[in-house]
């Protein structure tokens, strides 16, 4: 695919949810804008930031940040897709944990998203 809006020079904004970090909360997987390299939280987490970044700023394609992960995403199409290799690091460090960071994550994190996840399709 080649799509003007991915940068493959812009550097992620950190090893972590950039947002979460902010508030001290914690995530479950992250996702990289490839438009402006803002991390951000996967749509499984408690806070969603990547798709919630997407909104606010247009910034619809975003790339997996897990280690051993490449794929590409739209949230305006709903489509993954191979993109081209984007500016190190492509993915956060594997010592930091999933989810992450290990610091702040609850012991029933699982229990939480359970719950969560219950309410969104109740409540959608």
């Amino acid at each position: 695919m080649n799509d003007h809006r991915i940068d493959t020079t812009i550097a992620p904004s950190g090893s972590g949810c950039v947002d979460c970090e902010a508030t001290g909360s914690w995530w479950l997987h992250l996702r990289r804008c490839v438009e402006c390299g803002h991390v951000g939280c996967c749509d499984d987490s408690l806070n969603r930031h990547a798709s919630s970044h997407a909104t606010e700023t247009g910034h619809t394609i975003i790339q997996s940040y897990e280690p051993g992960e490449d794929w590409f995403y739209d949230f305006a199409n709903g489509e993954m897709f191979a993109g081209p290799t984007l500016a190190a690091p492509t993915a956060h460090p594997t010592d930091q944990g999933v989810p992450g960071p290990r610091a702040r994550v609850p012991g029933d994190w699982s229990n939480q998203l359970q719950t969560l996840q219950l309410r969104r399709r109740s409540n959608p």
